[in-house]
């Protein structure tokens, strides 16, 4: 299936040809008007109702939370289910985590909901430079944003393997900003209701931790293999003890 980081990347390189964080300080541009400030207060209170009922539902552990980064920052997570976003909200201590979500999903009811919980549109059977920009842009102006390296599902599989896209490593470069590898992990390698599962937060690792080469594409595969390295050393506690138990 197309990557669609990859058909962006020069058009990205171009067009960002310095941090987004510097560019937002510099030119004081004001936040991104799919997020209102009225979005963020149904955020507020949406997570004070649903937080408690997912993190019941889901019997969701938080470790390692303290090495969320106060400024933005990228949270590169494995993924085995739809529901890994709200999981991983629910454990990320009541601040908001973006996501891109597909873009039909944005022209039925729920579209409302969607954008007030923080989702983005973007394009996966097409070029769509702009949900990237976008994606940059929330990092520079210091908010959370979600990233599954895997680019797909992979239930029940090893993630050490499973292919890994380059776009985590290109929003790095971009943004400079620290990535935190986050490991959700579960028995069976699957995310599921009624089961216990534990969201492990690593130690953010620095943007100078990477060989950037200039933004060349070879350097952002490698940066998103090394972060994906991380998020899988997080999963050998759970494998020493054969997965994370029901109990």
């Amino acid at each position: 299936m197309r990557d669609h980081y990859g058909e962006n990347e020069e058009k990205v390189n171009r067009e960002e040809a310095c941090p987004v964080s510097a560019q937002t300080e510099a030119s004081g541009a004001a936040r991104d008007p799919l997020f209102p400030p009225e979005t963020m207060s149904f955020y507020d209170r949406f997570y004070k109702i649903f937080s408690s009922f997912v993190r019941h539902l889901y019997r969701i552990e938080v470790a390692g939370l303290e090495n969320l980064p106060a400024e933005g920052a990228i949270l590169a997570a494995n993924h085995t289910s739809f529901s890994d976003p709200i999981v991983l909200s629910a454990a990320a201590g009541g601040r908001q985590v973006r996501y891109m979500a597909k873009k039909e999903l944005f022209h039925t009811p729920l579209a409302p909901l969607i954008k007030a919980l923080g989702a983005y549109p973007v394009d996966r059977g097409g070029s769509d430079v702009t949900s990237i920009r976008r994606t940059i842009s929330l990092v520079g102006e210091g908010e959370l944003v979600g990233i599954f390296p895997q680019g797909h599902r992979y239930p029940g599989k090893d993630p050490r393997e499973t292919p890994i896209k380059p776009g985590v490593g290109m929003i790095a470069y971009h943004t400079r900003a620290a990535v935190v590898p986050v490991c959700i992990r579960n028995r069976g390698r699957r995310t599921r209701a009624f089961c216990r599962n534990t969201v492990v937060f690593g130690k953010p690792i620095p943007p100078e931790a990477f060989d950037w080469e200039g933004g060349s594409r070879n350097a952002y595969r490698k940066a998103s293999e090394a972060i994906f390295g991380c998020v899988c050393d997080l999963l050998e506690g759970a494998d020493e003890k054969g997965g994370e138990g029901r109990a």
